[in-house]
C-alpha cells in the first residue's frame, strides 16, 4: 500500500508482546509512532529498541504512544527482549507486533523488495488523533534511528497544528518560529504578541507562541 501523508492510516487486528491491539483503538485520542526493524536479535535494533524504551516519558508527555514492528512472532520478541535489558540496561516498555505473514508490514509498505524481500526497512510512521499519516521516514536496514529526531518532529508538528506557524530549518522547542504567509501583518500582529521580525514579507519570525 502507498501511504501518503494525510491518509488516514489502515487499521488492523494484531497480536502484540502486550496482548491483541486493535490498532485505531490502541491509538485512541492521541499521537502514536509505529517503527519497524527488520529482524530480532539483531544488533543496531537491539541498540534502537532500548533508546526507545528510554525516551518513552518523552513521548508520554507529548502524548503520544510508541508501538514496534518486525516480521517475527510475539514470542521471539519476548525471548529477544531478554537480550536487550541484558546488554543495553534498559527494559522494553512499549508492545512490539508480532506479524510473521508480514500482513501489517505490506499494509504499510513496510517491505522494499529492491532491498528485501522478507525483511521489513526501518520505517518510522507519526499518526494524528485522527489517525493521519504526518510523517514517515525509510531508514535502510544498515542505518540506525535518531530518534530525537523524532521527537523534535513532533514538537514541530503539535506546535504548528495549534498555531499558525512553520519550524524552520534545523529548529528545536525553544526557538523563532516561522509566521504564516496567508496572515496579513495586521492579524500577525493580534495573534502573535511578542512581536515578530519581518526579514521578507514572506518571511516574519516570531518567537514560540507557546513559551
Amino acid at each position: 500500500m502507498n501511504l501518503q501523508l494525510g491518509d488516514v492510516v489502515p487499521d488492523f487486528e494484531a497480536p502484540s508482546t502486550e496482548g491483541t491491539i486493535r490498532f485505531h483503538d490502541w491509538i485512541g485520542d492521541g499521537w502514536a509512532v509505529l517503527f519497524s526493524h527488520p529482524k530480532d536479535f539483531t544488533p543496531v535494533c537491539t541498540t534502537e529498541l532500548a533508546e526507545v524504551a528510554r525516551l518513552k516519558d518523552e513521548f508520554t508527555k507529548r502524548n503520544t504512544k510508541v508501538i514496534g514492528l518486525s516480521v517475527d512472532s510475539v514470542e521471539s520478541h519476548l525471548e529477544w527482549e531478554k537480550d536487550i535489558e541484558e546488554t543495553q540496561g534498559q527494559r522494553v516498555n512499549f508492545p512490539m507486533i508480532g506479524d510473521p505473514e508480514s500482513y501489517v508490514a505490506n499494509l504499510f509498505g513496510m517491505i522494499h523488495p529492491n532491498a528485501s524481500n522478507t525483511f521489513t526497512v526501518r520505517s518510522v510512521f507519526i499518526i494524528d488523533p485522527a489517525k493521519k499519516l504526518r510523517l514517515t521516514i525509510t531508514y535502510p536496514a544498515s542505518t540506525g534511528r535518531n530518534f530525537a529526531e523524532i521527537l523534535r518532529v513532533l514538537d514541530s508538528l503539535q506546535l504548528t497544528d495549534a498555531y499558525m506557524v512553520s519550524t524552520p530549518v534545523n529548529w528545536k522547542d525553544g526557538d523563532e518560529v516561522v509566521i504564516a504567509p496567508a496572515l496579513s501583518d495586521e492579524e500577525a500582529t493580534q495573534r502573535f504578541p511578542k512581536g515578530f521580525i519581518k526579514l521578507k514579507p514572506y518571511l516574519r519570525m516570531t518567537p514560540q507562541p507557546n513559551r
